[in-house]
């Protein structure tokens, strides 16, 4: 078992906001909303001239034309201003109760890059789940490189299936260790956080959780791996600049959210895939080399929709230990050579309509069973990008905490 100080996770100095209105503070996630740019409209209307995280963010469905100077302007402002408290090394526990009435806990605290990598076949502590489009981060590093705060909307996952770590903190906290405790804005429900400063006990009950395993996966990405991927990316800026005075620098920690994978609050969704602008005959019959076979003889089930015709196949021959994996793994090898654009649905109806068009084809996948992530990772490495989808766009991280990243 590893001891508290090999885990990789530990308070902060974490900044929160005060005298503001916090309904207009807190925002959604990012990378939220992508090809909704009126929703981003709304809110900024909404915040007005009010301090708000929307102004230390770039919304990925503003992205090209966002400035990142203006962002890191903001953030020097807002310090300037006293906009902040410092919750001295402190933890925060909250409850997100969603848009459906379930209570999600989290634990929020500082995540060690030095036990991150996104790369598959990493052992490291902590991993991602899905593949790490590398070419996504280059635009993620120019706004973090010169940030002096980061506002974290990234989720990490703990395997607690017996809940000792965040789940107990529900009856130890009090009514005086509360800091914050509002309704979000759009349909994103409520939120009440708690300070916590005495962290050792969680440490040590986090730290069971490793286990005797040499090489344990104790963190599973579960959103934003791609503002953690940022993360790491500029600490070994750091590294290569600072050498050995970079394992003292405040960036070497990214502030998350940890999550219990078995929190009933939490529901994995199925991402289905589509084939558009290609030769639907064809590939069909290269899958069928690939080893799908018509019906269901076999574990790993799927159900293809053309034309508002529904077929069931299933693997002969599985590559992979999750369906989607098997799945992908041979439209990533067949698309190529016969064209065709492979995309990534999100429910089943969507689907059907546009599997209906010329030279379409969809592949519905069954739901990924939660308690599949944490061995799937172990023993495959990264899942196949967008294997699942952790609830609705309302439902993800609201930033609201902050921390500094560059030396004061």
């Amino acid at each position: 078992m590893k001891s508290i100080n090999e885990i990789g996770f530990r308070p902060a100095d974490i900044l929160i906001p005060r005298d503001v209105e916090m309904q207009k503070w807190s925002v959604v996630a990012c990378d939220q909303y992508t090809s909704q740019p009126e929703y981003w409209q709304r809110v900024r209307e909404y915040v007005g001239n009010a301090p708000s995280t929307l102004k230390l963010i770039l919304p990925e469905a503003e992205l090209a034309q966002a400035d990142p100077a203006t962002v890191n302007a903001t953030m020097e402002q807002y310090l300037s201003e006293g906009v902040f408290e410092t919750l001295k090394n402190s933890m925060v526990y909250l409850k997100r109760t969603q848009a459906d009435g379930a209570v999600r806990q989290g634990l929020i605290g500082a995540l060690d890059l030095e036990c991150y990598d996104y790369h598959k076949g990493s052992q490291t502590l902590c991993r991602a789940t899905e593949g790490t489009v590398e070419d996504r981060l280059p635009p993620r590093i120019k706004v973090r490189r010169g940030a002096p705060l980061e506002l974290p909307h990234i989720m990490v996952l703990i395997d607690d299936p017996a809940q000792t770590v965040i789940e107990p903190l529900d009856d130890q906290v009090n009514s005086n260790q509360k800091i914050y405790d509002f309704d979000l804005m759009e349909q994103g429900g409520h939120i009440i956080g708690y300070r916590i400063e005495d962290c050792d006990g969680i440490l040590q009950n986090l730290a069971a959780l490793t286990g005797e395993e040499e090489h344990p996966l104790l963190f599973a990405m579960g959103d934003g791996n791609h503002s953690l991927a940022t993360a790491k990316a500029c600490y070994e800026e750091l590294k290569a600049s600072l050498g050995s005075k970079a394992l003292e620098h405040p960036a070497r920690y990214c502030l998350v959210e940890l999550v219990n994978l078995h929190s009933p609050a939490l529901q994995f969704e199925p991402i289905h895939r589509i084939v558009a602008d290609t030769d639907c005959k064809k590939l069909m019959e290269l899958l069928k080399e690939a080893g799908l076979e018509h019906g269901e003889n076999h574990d790993q089930k799927i159900k293809v929709v053309q034309n508002g015709e529904h077929r069931f196949y299933s693997f002969a021959r599985e590559t992979s230990k999750l369906t989607v994996g098997s799945l992908q793994n041979a439209l990533d090898r067949i698309v190529p050579t016969i064209g065709g654009e492979i995309d990534y649905i999100h429910g089943e109806d969507v689907l059907e309509n546009l599997s209906k068009q010329e030279h379409t084809i969809g592949f519905i996948l069954p739901n990924m069973e939660k308690e599949d992530l944490f061995p799937t990772v172990i023993k495959d490495g990264a899942l196949p990008r967008k294997t699942f989808s952790m609830g609705h766009a309302h439902d993800k991280r609201f930033y609201l905490e902050c921390r500094r990243i560059r030396k004061e």
